[in-house]
């Protein structure tokens, strides 16, 4: 199949090695060997990888397993290609990774639930903890660990979809789940989500990308300049569940509201930073649930500028604080400390706990929609 020998060639050739001498060397025998193994089995269905393009630049490839996104390029500054998108070279390491959120689609409940309880319509629910005494990304077994069943509509779009069953992961209702991934002509990547369900049942979907602007494996993305329009976040206790109020970032390294450098204040004696170990917080958006920019990141050597747009009324960013290096990424590096973060577009955390944060309950006969989109350009 022709798409399928693209996306290998794509993989291995530009994610790979384009603009990073340094790991050439190694890189190039790995992708021969490893990105042709992608497809596997996984829970008697195939895990396979798909590539959309804008025909302007952008290429994202895709896996059906866990709705990830693997691979994403973009031209800098001097119009050489650069994979932003931290992943790895196999379905099976994927699988295997003491990480398992990269790239992924997380669902049913993005983020955290608090001591994994939750009561709705006067019944109790309990989901498994995986994060402590908490449960992070859906519980034991999220959308980023199950096969979805892929469509590729056209050159620019893959449609995935998953039906979760009622009481996957004992949250109620059999939610039907849609998500389109598009490039977009604005040098963009798309994604469209919809869901809808037969119970009242809790929903908050998002995608874990881990991006690094000067490209996978470059190392700090300490030095890139973030700016978020958020004038208030939400602060959390030690085990970063939110207490309930909408703080102020004024006056602390929350201030986000013009473009800073990321690891300039990541390392002051404040509390909120301890918890996180850094940067790990959900930050209120200033447009509300109104489609608008949400965040604009400038990677300090690529001058690769990426601006993030949604619906949402949330955005969690992630500095890579818990990365260890013990994963092996597809260009042959380490997921070294820092070395990737994550933005994303969400409803709050612990939300189905915190009455007045907006809602995320989903009724019978109402469709979950919201849209997120990542637009790539540069700057000299």
């Amino acid at each position: 199949m022709k798409i399928k020998y693209y996306v290998y060639y794509m993989l291995g050739c530009i994610a790979l090695s384009c603009n990073n001498p340094a790991r050439e060397n190694n890189a190039n025998e790995r992708s021969v060997k490893e990105t042709t193994a992608f497809d596997s089995q996984i829970d008697g269905k195939e895990a396979k990888l798909y590539t959309i393009s804008n025909g302007k630049g952008l290429t994202a490839t895709l896996t059906n397993y866990g709705g990830r996104v693997v691979s994403l390029t973009v031209p800098d500054k001097d119009g050489k290609p650069v994979d932003v998108v931290l992943g790895f070279a196999t379905a099976a390491e994927y699988k295997a990774a003491s990480e398992p959120y990269y790239g992924a689609t997380i669902g049913r409940v993005g983020n955290r639930i608090a001591k994994g309880k939750f009561e709705l319509d006067g019944k109790a629910y309990s989901i498994f903890t995986n994060n402590g005494q908490n449960t992070l990304h859906g519980g034991k077994k999220g959308f980023q660990d199950v096969v979805w069943d892929a469509e590729q509509a056209s050159d620019s779009s893959l449609v995935l979809r998953y039906r979760s069953p009622d009481g996957e992961e004992n949250f109620p209702g059999n939610l039907e789940v849609k998500i389109t991934y598009t490039a977009t002509a604005n040098n963009g990547l798309r994604f469209d989500y919809e869901a809808t369900t037969d119970k009242r049942t809790p929903v908050n979907l998002t995608n874990h990308a881990f991006f690094n602007l000067n490209g996978e494996g470059s190392g700090t993305i300490n030095n890139h300049l973030l700016q978020i329009n958020a004038d208030r976040y939400t602060p959390v206790d030690s085990t970063l569940i939110p207490l309930g109020n909408l703080a102020s970032v004024k006056n602390t390294p929350f201030d986000f509201t013009t473009a800073q450098v990321i690891g300039s204040r990541v390392d002051q004696d404040n509390e909120q930073l301890k918890f996180g170990g850094g940067y790990d917080h959900n930050f209120v958006l200033n447009k509300g649930n109104k489609y608008g920019l949400a965040a604009t990141v400038t990677g300090d050597k690529s001058g690769i500028v990426m601006q993030i747009f949604t619906d949402e009324p949330g955005l969690q960013f992630y500095g890579g604080n818990f990365m260890k290096g013990q994963n092996t990424l597809k260009s042959g590096v380490k997921d070294d400390y820092r070395t990737s973060f994550a933005l994303e577009t969400q409803h709050f955390p612990d939300a189905v706990n915190q009455p007045d944060f907006p809602s995320i309950i989903l009724d019978p006969g109402k469709v979950y929609k919201t849209t997120s989109e990542y637009v790539f350009s540069v700057t000299k």
